[in-house]
């Protein structure tokens, strides 16, 4: 699982035992249904945040959070405490003092003073620590793809509102001001009626590297680390985002930016008509279990939504620096992460990573182009905003959930053999093929890291 380099998580010291777990999990759903509302914060108040997980995207979004006159980040959490180090350094460089560490998250969530958490784990952890974090209390910047699977988006989305936590999940572009002027844009007319959308999710990834089991490095808690997914013989080359045991796939984890800014630009549509899905493994053949080529087809309606992927394109680049933070647009041919939105009048092309977007006339002559910039910090201006007025962020969970859903439905119609698949959105299940709804859950939860029912 590349768990070396690819470990996040949780709090410090020994992992506490079962009954303990048990017991602390109830107090914090108490101490939460006790408290007296919602804080009252001052102007000069800092938001203080604690982060679960420090890998990549973690240490970047510590970096990101730490830099704000308006946060104060008051603990690092990861199972392989190797991790930490980094992490502390880049905040005591911004902040001038030093974190408190944890190797268990659980540590953090009993500190009251925190007030938010920033969950840059892998998929498999998102829902449940995202879970135990609002029964804490405390509101949460998940990162994406939000949920594991459908349940447990689901899941989220209730102790979101039980719990009356904002919950803003790492989709950044969706508060990009560019990405809100197209919506506008298509909304007034401007390409007329919009009856098809292909999103594209097309790069190179390397094969996995193949060692034997080992056992696992004496600073990682291996366990912790495992939480509610299963507990193999750890194996460093092994990446876990290659494995659906804990992850969505490469493809969801980095496609559902584009699927959601879709959505976003379209208004937001729920629940699909219909999915299906073709592909598989048909190149990177290295022990992955999720596809590096994936080709699925939603409807919406008279809508149809295509979505386009592999991992084995090298011609296909993702938008470069200088394009994201400059007035330039991306050569849109080769450009890896497009959307086209295709309209009985016009035609549009929309980057992700502040691509901006273009339309297009009859004559193939560009009519309209506004740049854009990429939306991290506006992504988070909402979210702290937000934790203080208790509005609802702009990549609220509930979006969250129907942007990854899209990559649930692709990933079960491949795993039945490419079949169709209609969802009822009032069950979230799959009436007419109810061999797909084993699909919708983990079938197996290692305790204590069971999903709770009700949350």
């Amino acid at each position: 699982m590349n768990l070396q380099t690819q470990a996040p998580g949780s709090g410090s010291g020994p992992a506490l035992n079962r009954r303990a777990f048990l017991r602390q999990t109830a107090g914090l759903a108490a101490a939460v249904s006790l408290s007296s509302g919602p804080k009252a914060w001052s102007a000069n108040d800092k938001i203080i945040v604690g982060v679960m997980g420090v890998g990549g995207r973690g240490t970047a979004l510590t970096d990101f959070f730490a830099k704000r006159p308006d946060v104060e980040i008051a603990w690092l959490c990861d199972p392989d405490t190797r991790r930490l180090k980094a992490a502390s350094g880049v905040v005591e460089a911004a902040q001038g003092r030093k974190p408190r560490l944890a190797q268990d998250f659980r540590r953090m969530l009993e500190d009251r003073a925190v007030d938010v958490v920033i969950n840059a784990t892998p998929d498999h952890w998102h829902a449940l620590g995202t879970i135990l974090a609002c029964q804490a209390g405390k509101d949460v910047y998940v990162e994406k793809p939000m949920a594991h699977n459908v349940r447990e988006g689901r899941k989220m989305i209730e102790a979101a509102r039980k719990y009356g936590r904002v919950v803003q999940v790492g989709t950044q572009t969706r508060s990009a001001p560019y990405a809100r002027q197209a919506l506008e844009y298509i909304q007034s007319g401007g390409l007329g009626e919009v009856l098809l959308v292909r999103v594209f999710n097309m790069m190179q990834h390397p094969l996995q590297k193949t060692v034997p089991d080992q056992a696992p490095p004496a600073e990682l808690d291996y366990d912790l680390w495992c939480g509610p997914a299963a507990k193999p013989p750890y194996n460093p080359g092994r990446y876990w985002l290659n494995y659906s045991e804990y992850s969505c796939g490469p493809i969801p984890g980095d496609a559902v930016h584009q699927l959601d800014l879709a959505r976003m630009v379209l208004g937001d549509p729920a629940y699909p008509d219909s999915a299906y899905s073709t592909g598989g493994v048909c190149s990177l053949a290295d022990g992955r279990d999720t596809p590096d080529s994936q080709f699925a087809t939603f409807t919406y309606g008279k809508m149809t939504f295509q979505f386009e992927s592999a991992l084995w394109s090298p011609y296909m680049k993702k938008i470069a620096q200088h394009i994201r933070d400059g007035d330039l647009f991306p050569e849109w041919q080769f450009c890896a992460t497009r959307i086209e939105v295709c309209g009985t009048k016009n035609f549009m092309y929309l980057g992700r990573h502040g691509g901006g977007w273009q339309v297009f006339d009859t004559n193939n002559q560009p009519i309209k182009s506004v740049y854009g910039r990429q939306g991290d910090k506006w992504h988070q201006d909402n979210f702290l905003q937000c934790v203080r007025t208790r509005a609802r962020p702009h990549a609220d969970v509930e979006q969250g959930h129907y942007s990854v859903l899209l990559c649930h439905l692709a990933n079960i119609s491949w795993r039945l053999g490419n079949r169709k698949l209609i969802l009822d959105p009032k069950t979230e299940t799959f009436p007419e093929t109810p061999e797909a709804n084993r699909y919708l859950q983990r079938s197996n939860y290692r305790v204590p890291w069971t999903l709770p029912d009700p949350v």
